[in-house]
Parts: C-alpha cells; structure tokens; sequence
C-alpha cells in the first residue's frame, strides 16, 4: 500500500545491463522506494536510439537483459510498474506537444547533452539526440510524477521536464505537477576517469561473475602517487576507497588508516573491496538465475507493466488533450 502522492518515474535506456554505478545512483534508491511510492519504470527504448539508432538488435536482448537486472535487484512487480518506453504511444505524442515550447538554443545548451556529445565525438547533433530532454519530460509527465530518482548529470533534463510542464500548464490548464529530482550518489569508473560508464568500458556490471569482479579490480587504478607499498597513500583520491565506502559497511576507516599509513598495498585493499562487491552481488545472482529460466514469466511482468502504463497515458492524453482544445471526437 503505498503511503504518499508522490508519483516516481525512473528507468534506464536499454544499451547493454546495468552495472554498479546504476544501482548507487538509482536502483538503490527505488528498491526502498517502491515500498512507499506509485512507481513507474521504463525501459527507454526510444531513447537509446538517440546514439544506438543502427543496432535495434542490441536494444531489443537489452529491454530483456534490463528487465532481469530490475528483478535481481530487488524490484517487485507487484509493487512498481516496469514498462518497454516504445509501446506507449501518448509519450510520443506528449513529446511532440512539448517540442513546441522549447528552443533549439535552449536544447543545444543543456549542459549533459553537451557533455555527452563531447564524449561521443559528436559533431554535428541528431535531432533525436538533441531532444532527449523533451523526450524525457514526456516520459515524466504521462504519468503525473512528481518524483524522478536519478544522477546528478540528469539535473539539466529535470529543470527542462519542469519549465515544459509549466509553460504547458500556463497556456492551457494546471492539469500536469513539476516533477523534482532525487539524486543519488555518483561512482567513479575503474579507470579512475569520470564515473561507471556502459560506453566507458569502465563498469562492473550487475550479473559479474565473482572472477569478472575480481579481474577487473586487479586492474582498477589506485592511487597515482603511490609507487611503492610502504609509501603513504592518499585513500580520498583512490577509486578503490570509494568502493568500500559504498559497498563495505565495516573497518573503512580502519582501511582509510593502514593505506594513509603505508600498512596495507594495493593488491590487499583491492581484495576486501572485491569481497565486499561480491557480497553485494550474491543475492543479485540468485535471483537473476531464477529469471533466466522463466522468460514466459518476464515477458508476462512487461506485458502487464506495459498495458497499466497505456491506460495511464490514455488518460493524461485526453485531459492534455481537452485542455487544448483538441479533442475533436471520439474515434
């Protein structure tokens, strides 16, 4: 039974399985938060076309492969709706209404999508591409949210979701809440460049085998100034520190000491965070195994997910719809 108004709307774009960056910026947060909220989760198909246009293949096994990471981690379908973005089709409609109350400068200025084409090399921008925001503001407001779990670089996309809906709202009637956002906490890559990135290549991802985990912390940067075993290290600049302050919920500071003090290398450090990843992951396994070999069962969950999803947006479409004036008849 949920216990507040607030409406939640979070979900992931289907490029490839999440990793563990995913789950401490947002699926952490939506596992506890299911409990409490209406929840909506979209597997945002459309919107991994934006840069995957040419693999459709890649995005279809990822709405499956993203669906079983929702579940191994704890989302309850019983208790949040998980729906595929691309067969709710009043979210393209709201998101060609919302087109015409934003400007191309505006768009071009969003500091994420800058940043992102930045990283991908992108010279000349994509329309689709460049509308993500307008495509996101749609996804949040077909279901009235008003709560948006998400990263900090999503803070742009929710301030441009909020003016649409506002000048919406302003020029026709108040029919649609100004969402706000939820952050939640940012994880470097392995790499020791930015944060957990798919496109990176610098990600653990959620289904990683306890051999994958430790492989890939074996190659995990430390810290650069630290040569030597004995040589004192500095734990606030290091990845790996990072992971146990997220994932270890004992001795870190014990941890923070011996490596600031020269008492324990890299290697030792990168074992107890390995552990504790695993630790973490052991029951993400299990449940995803127990999917894996039900996939009438997942695609049933999307298929229900999905059909509550378009009745929900049947009905935010014929009140935006109405207050416009564009509610012609009934077809």
């Amino acid at each position: 039974m949920n216990k507040n108004n607030d409406i939640i709307l979070t979900g992931d774009r289907t490029t490839g399985q999440l990793h563990l960056g995913h789950y401490v910026g947002s699926l952490r947060s939506r596992v506890q938060l299911q409990e409490e909220y209406k929840t909506y989760i979209l597997l945002a198909d459309v919107q991994a076309l934006t840069t995957h246009f040419d693999q459709p293949g890649l995005i279809a096994d990822s709405v499956h492969q993203v669906t079983l990471d929702y579940l191994a981690v704890g989302i309850d379908p019983n208790k949040a709706t998980l729906f595929i973005q691309s067969m709710i089709p009043e979210i393209a409609e709201l998101t060609v209404i919302f087109s015409m109350f934003v400007t191309v400068n505006a768009l071009r200025h969003n500091p994420t999508i800058k940043n992102e084409a930045r990283d991908r090399g992108y010279t000349d921008l994509y329309y689709g591409f460049l509308g993500y925001p307008v495509s996101q503001a749609a996804d949040i407001a077909f279901c009235k949210a008003t709560l948006v779990p998400a990263g900090e670089d999503q803070i742009p996309h929710i301030e441009t979701a909020r003016k649409l809906v506002r000048r919406f709202n302003e020029l026709y009637a108040p029919i649609l809440p100004e969402p706000r956002i939820l952050t939640g906490e940012r994880l470097g890559g392995l790499d020791g460049v930015g944060k957990m990135s798919k496109s990176m290549g610098n990600a653990i991802s959620l289904n990683a085998s306890p051999e994958v985990v430790k492989a890939k912390l074996t190659k995990a940067k430390t810290d650069p100034a630290r040569i030597h075993r004995s040589d004192p290290g500095h734990p606030d600049v290091c990845p790996v520190f990072a992971y146990h302050q997220l994932f270890r919920k004992e001795n870190v500071d014990e941890i923070h000491a011996s490596c600031s003090q020269g008492k324990i290398g890299c290697k030792d450090c990168k074992q107890i965070a390995g552990e504790a990843i695993n630790d973490l992951l052991a029951p993400f396994r299990e449940r995803r195994n127990y999917y894996e070999q039900r996939d009438d069962q997942v695609k049933e969950i999307l298929i229900e997910g999905t059909r509550e999803a378009r009745r929900t947006a049947r009905e935010t479409m014929l009140e935006v719809r109405e207050a416009m004036g564009i509610q012609y008849f009934k077809l």
